[in-house]
């Protein structure tokens, strides 16, 4: 059943009351661990039994396990509201009703697209799953409508180009993909097969948890270029240290000396395994050099 605004609303709202309830929730863990934790804290520099210590150090580890519990139930609803609204404008779309977006609106879209991107913090033991940072999507996966993806599709002198796509369908009988080119200058639709669209990572990997899920140092990669909708060949030159911050790297351009031009910052959401085209010496995405005034 499609999903009115009416109801869309409704239920983002209740979304938004539940967030607001575990905040204060986590707010109020807090404080409690922090009394807990100056307890420790006091009792580290005084000579008390083993047996009360460990008391202590396991009422702490409670106290940051309840904490971690309800912030992963405030991050649910905010994903759970992200796909609320990605619904409702997937339907928007389908009736005919996109609005045309102006090419600055459409950047700032895609940057908020990288930075509130899920973050995923593995527990102990647990394994980084597919899309998260780099770890690719299994083979047989595929990539949901609305998802976006990079798509390879010829431009009007044959070239071809890793573009930023989203995905309008999947045709299972022909095994390709309904893709639309998210640039609204271009409003291309292209039918492509699946080995020619990378689904984009659905979570950031987070550095200081799993860092092994981030590409490694001097690694070839795909980039999106920052202010366009192309991917273009590029190597890793910094990884980021923080969750919130992004990979630095390095674009082929044979305007610079050394075939490379100053390191740039992207997203992680926007870094992807390196695939090239028919024409590797071409200037197309993913392929070749990009100039320094792309």
């Amino acid at each position: 059943m499609p999903l009115t605004a009416e109801n869309a609303a409704q239920q983002i709202q209740e979304r938004l009351k539940d967030i607001q309830r575990l905040i204060h929730q986590i707010d109020d863990e807090r404080r409690r661990s922090e009394t807990n934790i100056n307890g420790l804290t006091r009792a580290q520099q005084s000579n008390i039994p083993m047996q009360k210590m460990k008391g202590l150090y396991k009422a702490c580890l409670q106290d940051a396990a309840v904490e971690e519990d309800t912030i992963r139930k405030a991050l649910e609803k905010i994903h759970e509201i992200r796909s609320i609204r990605n619904e409702r404008r997937i339907q928007a779309r389908n009736a005919g009703n996109k609005e045309a977006i102006r090419r600055g609106a459409l950047m700032k879209m895609v940057q908020i697209s990288a930075q509130t991107l899920p973050l995923f913090v593995s527990k102990p033991g647990e394994k980084v799953p597919p899309l998260c940072g780099a770890i690719p999507a299994e083979s047989n996966y595929i990539a949901k409508v609305g998802d976006n993806v990079a798509a390879l599709v010829k431009g009007v002198e044959e070239e071809e180009n890793w573009i930023l796509a989203e995905v309008v369908s999947f045709l299972h009988r022909q095994n390709k993909y309904d893709v639309i080119d998210i640039d609204e200058e271009q409003k291309d639709r292209h039918v492509l097969s699946k080995r020619k669209v990378i689904p984009l990572p659905l979570m950031r990997a987070n550095p200081e948890t799993d860092g092994h899920a981030l590409f490694p140092k001097d690694t070839v990669v795909m980039a999106l270029y920052p202010q366009t909708t192309c991917f273009y060949k590029a190597i890793i030159h910094r990884l980021p240290q923080t969750a919130t911050e992004d990979y630095e790297v390095l674009f082929e351009d044979s305007s610079y000396s050394n075939g490379y031009a100053e390191p740039l910052p992207v997203a992680q959401r926007y870094v992807i395994v390196y695939k090239s085209t028919k024409k590797s010496g071409s200037s197309g995405g993913g392929s070749g050099s990009v100039s320094s005034s792309a």
